[in-house]
């Protein structure tokens, strides 16, 4: 079903694509229009999550662009949230992979629901939607959130394996933002429960469907009993199809920057002379595993920084076996064992630390918005 041509016409990685990508953007259409599946929505996600490009880079270039803040103030905000999610992945670490604030109740199985895996619930916007997923690693944001919600609320399945479950298939994935956003939805992360019944889905999504397990009011949809169609359930094998390791150059008289699964940025150091490595932790993919997909696009991505080679396999290895000594790479929390010359991150906003609400962030991050 996967076919590379088809993500690259629909997610292009060359960069010089991905920037005219940002010149098309409409944030002010985005604002009214982005909960329905033909919304102006960006489609930047991919290079933000793999750090082609940062949130930062995206607003200060609407900024110059002469988009005044307060005509695009949504779109910013949904900027701000991709921030957020990191800052809290930073400030919680491990913890945001177990149920953050509240226990997920009732919980029936730790697996998915086959018929979400298969794409046969019965909710054709869903079934269509999921049949895409696989072709093209995208999912619209409401799309995802009602998979979740059909996944956790309905289903009951507990939200950390269909969250792993989606990130395999991303080429988006962000830990982070696909964890906190499936807890949210689960209630673990939030203080109510996200639903969504066939009407709302009809509605955004341009559908005419009724006589599901979804069409019922709302007052009734908290109180469903797990459809049929949804209680057989799996755990699938993800394993991270990754590339054998081939020998590397390093010329020993230069710093080595450390380019990874969440940084890719071409710009970054792009005028210094230096050894520039894509590192590929098996340890990392194992606890957080990719598909083939989404591999291919971070090695297309790659491309666009100027003799890359890749290493697979852990960060103590290359270091040990190729000497190295002076080390750059960018804060991230799944680099927490790097050692060498740690550089931030591009922020939108000085706001840092965790805050138990996104909006008490963004009350924060709006100060810093000139008007």
């Amino acid at each position: 079903m996967y076919n590379e041509t088809h993500i690259q016409e629909n997610f292009p990685t060359a960069y010089d694509v991905i920037i005219n990508r940002i010149t098309k953007i409409d944030p002010i259409a985005y604002g009214s229009s982005r909960n329905y599946l033909d919304g102006a929505v960006s489609y930047l996600s991919p290079y933000i999550s793999r750090g082609v490009i940062s949130t930062k880079f995206v607003f200060q270039y609407l900024l110059k662009s002469g988009y005044q803040p307060n005509s695009m103030l949504k779109f910013i905000q949904e900027l701000a949230w991709r921030d957020y999610w990191q800052q809290v992945w930073i400030a919680k670490r491990e913890a945001i992979n177990q149920d953050l604030k509240h226990p997920q109740k009732p919980v029936t199985t730790n697996g998915l629901s086959k018929a979400i895996q298969k794409g046969t619930t019965g909710i054709n916007v869903i079934d269509s939607a999921i049949y895409e997923f696989y072709n093209t690693g995208y999912l619209h944001n409401h799309l995802r959130m009602y998979i979740a919600s059909i996944a956790c609320n309905i289903g009951q399945n507990h939200w950390k394996y269909p969250a792993q479950w989606m990130y395999y298939h991303l080429l988006d994935a962000d830990w982070a933002s696909n964890a906190l956003s499936w807890q949210w939805v689960a209630g673990t992360n939030s203080n109510k429960k996200y639903y969504a019944n066939q009407e709302n889905i009809n509605n955004f999504c341009y559908s005419n469907q009724t006589d599901t397990f979804l069409d019922v009011s709302y007052d009734k949809i908290t109180n469903l009993k797990i459809p049929e169609v949804l209680l057989p359930s799996e755990t699938l094998e993800l394993i991270t199809p990754l590339p054998n390791q081939k020998e590397i150059k390093i010329n020993r008289n230069l710093p080595t920057l450390i380019y990874n699964f969440y940084n890719l940025d071409p710009l970054w150091k792009k005028e210094k002379n230096a050894n520039r490595i894509l590192l590929l932790e098996p340890s990392q993919f194992k606890q957080y595993p990719v598909s083939q997909k989404s591999i291919d696009f971070i090695s297309n991505l790659s491309k666009n920084i100027e003799d890359i080679q890749v290493f697979v396999g852990e960060f103590n290895e290359l270091k040990s076996i190729y000497n190295l000594d002076s080390i750059y790479y960018k804060e991230h929390p799944l680099n927490q064992h790097y050692l060498g010359i740690e550089e931030e991150r591009d922020w939108m906003f000085s706001v840092k630390g965790y805050y138990p609400s996104f909006f008490a962030f963004w009350k924060k991050c709006k100060k810093e918005i000139v008007f």
